[in-house]
């Protein structure tokens, strides 16, 4: 289960987020089901919630479409106070307020903006945010030096700087970043003590990243500063998904962080 903020410390596990990039209700339940009480919460992205309503919507009958509809309403049950929706809302104001509004109703214990879409569609999702924590993302951890160039101009540090500031103005709670850029937020604490930092792009170690470029360790993200840790597919695609979120945990604990909040 997510951490409660007022504790002063978690256990290793619960820091652990489980990016449940599946494509079917099913898949994702049996995940849910395994590693409940292994990990902290679990994070439903663009894919999975596309082919949620995709499935929905093409049903081809009554039948299919209502075990659908069960198998979500029972993942969803399970999700109940873990859950983390990574929606990524990027748009105008007033689509990212109506967006969060609604989203509010699901009761997430987080969700996410990007941070470039901006300050004022920033502080409209968390005038809407109800009790969730409104997280933004930065920089994509697909990102190399150049493609931030491309995009926004500068490099990646630099605009992950300006991401976080972002956040702290528009009264976020945390914001979403590679590993790789933690010990360089850290420089600027002073500003950015008050937000989570959440870390996606964690692989073990020697192991392939797949698309990911910026990645570290959970041992080495942790000890850079990382309240959280996302983590896909070394886990969900193992061999063993329980065994692997064991290791992630005993690797966190080896990380000897006494974060304090």
């Amino acid at each position: 289960m997510f951490f409660n903020l007022g504790e002063r410390q978690m256990e290793p596990k619960d820091r652990i987020i489980v990016a449940l990039d599946v494509n079917t209700p099913a898949n994702a339940l049996i995940l849910v089901q395994l590693l409940n009480e292994l990990v902290g919460g679990f994070k439903i992205g663009l894919e999975f919630i596309t082919a949620m309503m995709v499935q929905l919507i093409t049903a081809e009958s009554e039948v299919e479409a209502s075990f659908l509809l069960n198998k979500m309403r029972t993942l969803f049950s399970l999700l109940d106070g873990n859950l983390f929706w990574d929606g990524k809302f990027h748009d105008i104001p007033n689509t990212v307020s109506g967006a969060s509004r609604a989203l509010a109703k699901l009761k997430a214990k987080m969700f996410t903006v990007h941070a470039s879409t901006g300050i004022r569609a920033m502080r409209v999702a968390v005038a809407e945010k109800g009790d969730s924590l409104a997280i933004a993302v930065g920089v994509l951890t697909s990102y190399e030096k150049y493609d931030a160039y491309l995009t926004y101009g500068k490099p990646v540090e630099a605009a992950m700087l300006q991401f976080a500031r972002y956040a702290v103005s528009a009264g976020f709670d945390g914001i979403i970043t590679s590993p790789k850029e933690l010990l360089f937020l850290r420089e600027y604490d002073d500003e950015f003590s008050g937000l989570l930092k959440i870390a996606t792009g964690i692989r073990p170690k020697n192991s392939s990243p797949d698309d990911q470029k910026r990645t570290l360790t959970a041992t080495e993200a942790t000890a850079a500063g990382a309240d959280f840790l996302v983590i896909g597919r070394p886990i969900t695609a193992a061999a063993d998904p329980v065994e692997e979120a064991r290791l992630f945990a005993h690797e966190i604990r080896d990380a000897s962080i006494d974060i304090q909040y």
